[in-house]
């Protein structure tokens, strides 16, 4: 009775299938927020006062040169990942525990 897959390969998938779905939010969080950041800068040309326009405008500068920042290292990550994975032969489904060696 039991699974008849390996420990080891199970968690790696699962871990590997979770990395990507996190990278995946990640990037997603980083979009919301320069689109926010880019619509708060639009908004800005709209404000009367001078002080709340700079103010305005900075803030949206600041969050969408941080959040643009993050996107490209996310993305450059998950590619980096992508092609590392890509060009790395496919995973063997032996257990590493095994000491047993056949040299027939």
């Amino acid at each position: 009775m039991g699974c008849n897959f390996p420990v080891h390969l199970v968690t790696y998938v699962m871990s590997y299938f979770f990395w990507w779905i996190r990278q995946c939010l990640l990037t997603l969080t980083a979009c919301f927020f320069l689109f926010f950041g880019i619509s708060l800068f639009k908004a800005a040309y709209k404000l009367n006062d001078p002080f709340s326009f700079i103010m305005t405008v900075f803030a949206s500068n600041l969050i969408i040169l941080i959040s643009a920042t993050l996107l490209i290292g996310f993305v450059y990550r998950m590619y980096n990942v992508y092609k590392l994975k890509k060009d790395s032969p496919e995973i063997k489904d032996t257990d590493p525990e095994d000491k047993t060696t056949s040299l027939d």
